[in-house]
């Protein structure tokens, strides 16, 4: 473990903080891209609602990263590559997938904003994994490229 990553998660329970936290974040987003591929038909029809080019394929693959991305930080395995993936997906389905700012409707805006807030945090969460994604973590595999 780096010095750097050592100082930061030699506190008390503070690398167990950082599994739970890798474990949630990575597991419901890997849980998510799996949906992906159990409810692709529905997810295909919105994708189309939505206006995204070849929808099928953009649900296929959005589902991948998803999958890859959550299960790579959950295990702390390419972990650059990873957060990568999750930052990419958030933010493309932030802007293209829950524009609020078209809507006329006052619930279906709201809950467009909702949804849009929530990939914004979760892109913030991802840029932050990305940022120490180069770092050895507590309890991970420690595989990468980078």
């Amino acid at each position: 473990m780096s010095a750097v990553v050592g100082q930061a998660f030699g506190g008390t329970g503070a690398a167990e903080l950082f599994l739970l936290g890798r474990l949630l974040f990575g597991g419901v987003l890997a849980f998510m891209g799996l949906n992906h591929f159990m409810d692709t038909d529905s997810m295909v029809g919105y994708a189309e609602f939505k206006g995204v080019p070849y929808p099928r394929a953009a649900v296929l693959v959005s589902g991948g990263m998803l999958l890859f991305g959550g299960l790579g930080i959950a295990v702390g395995a390419f972990p650059v590559l990873s957060a990568g993936a999750l930052a990419t997906f958030l933010l493309v389905g932030a802007v293209q997938m829950h524009d609020f700012w078209t809507m006329e409707d006052p619930e279906e805006k709201q809950s467009e904003m909702t949804q849009f807030l929530k990939n914004v945090t979760g892109f913030g969460a991802a840029l932050a994994l990305l940022a120490i994604g180069g770092m050895s973590w507590p309890y991970a595999l420690n595989v990468g490229l980078f």
